[in-house]
């Protein structure tokens, strides 16, 4: 009896020791099995690629400054920032043909007021609006075939000047050369055959080649002032070149060069300007090489200085010119310098005259012809 309780209590030692190794078998060696098993700590197995990224992605250090803060992508500047197709510009942007055409009420738009500081065109003036304080003996000088004629030395007043509010100031651009001797001028040419425009006077002026032919009365026989008159290519290269043919539409502004052959007071070499304005168009001519007589250099470059205006008017096509040169006294004494001046004056005035009764010469064939 004794023996048999020996070895009962030896079964349950045996067993309370496999109780105790069976619990520390869950405890300790059951997680690591699992672990294993599972191959959450294997590392051999590839890393996908989205845990890839988010591995390498930088932690952002919530202290750190803004100036070193990573910026995610979204938050790049939008010049980087590629255009969506949907936002392309209008330009590139195919229009539907459901809308091409237009109402009338989509090409009205507010576009901001332009101003321009011009006096109201009133259409052709009248001589009397233009030269409003001459006699009725002088506007019928004015008139007639030679005109009006004024000279004057630097101290003295200006006789031919233009109303104020008429837009014509050709004095004020003269004197500013300092001339010694000035000479105003003003001629009516009256309509013959047809009222001439604007268009007609740019081609009357351009046949230069004309004006050498021009003659006036000197001691009761008539000479020619220029031996020639001729266009030159430019101011550097003095060639000699053709007039142009007349032209069919009127330009905005002009530059010409020209040689006037003179034997009496030296070769004039001058520029020729032309611009037009409100009612008329604007000649000024101006000399761009001094000029000799001989071996002697008796003018300087820009010291000759001659500005005609040109207006069709109701009477007619209205000539003025306002002409000044500077030549030291003793000069202007021994060549005579008024007269010469008016007889030069004279030959371009006629020449101005006979282009506008070309222009309508050729007009009237033209009619015929028809």
């Amino acid at each position: 009896m004794t023996e048999n309780r020996g070895i009962f209590m030896s079964l349950t030692r045996k067993a309370a020791n496999l109780r105790i190794l069976f619990i520390f078998v869950l405890v300790f060696i059951s997680p690591f099995c699992v672990q294993t098993l599972f191959g959450e700590e294997n590392p051999t197995e590839p890393i996908s690629d989205e845990e890839s990224f988010l591995a390498a992605e930088p932690v952002p250090d919530e202290e750190a400054s803004p100036a070193a803060e990573i910026l995610p992508d979204e938050e790049t500047s939008l010049a980087a920032e590629p255009i969506p197709d949907e936002e392309t510009s209008l330009a590139a942007e195919p229009i539907p043909d459901d809308e091409f055409f237009l109402d009338d009420e989509a090409f009205f738009f507010d576009a901001p007021t332009l101003v321009f500081e011009a006096a109201p065109f009133s259409g052709t003036r009248s001589f009397n609006e233009i030269f409003t304080n001459f006699s009725p003996s002088q506007k019928i000088m004015a008139m007639s075939e030679t005109g009006l004629r004024y000279a004057f030395e630097k101290d003295d007043t200006p006789s031919l000047i233009p109303d104020p509010d008429s837009g014509i100031d050709l004095l004020s651009s003269v004197m500013a050369k300092k001339p010694s001797h000035i000479v105003e001028a003003l001629v009516v040419v009256p309509y013959d055959k047809k009222e001439l425009d604007m268009l007609d006077v740019y081609n009357a002026l351009g046949r230069i080649k004309n004006i050498k032919d021009h003659t006036v009365s000197l001691n009761g026989r008539d000479i020619n002032i220029f031996t020639d008159t001729t266009r030159l290519e430019s101011a550097k290269n003095r060639k000699p070149i053709p007039d142009p043919s007349p032209a069919d539409t009127l330009p905005f502004s002009e530059t010409m060069y020209i040689l006037f052959l003179d034997p009496y007071l030296g070769d004039l070499y001058l520029r020729g300007d032309i611009s037009m304005s409100l009612y008329g168009l604007t000649y000024s001519m101006t000399n761009f090489r001094d000029v000799r007589y001989s071996i002697f250099k008796i003018m300087k470059t820009e010291r000759f200085s001659a500005i005609l205006y040109i207006e069709p008017i109701k009477e007619g096509i209205l000539i003025y010119s306002v002409s000044g040169l500077y030549l030291p006294n003793f000069i202007a004494k021994r060549v005579n310098l008024t007269p010469n001046m008016n007889r030069r004056i004279t030959v371009l005035l006629n020449w101005i005259t006979d282009g506008l009764r070309i222009q309508e010469s050729e007009w009237l064939s033209k009619r015929i012809k028809r």
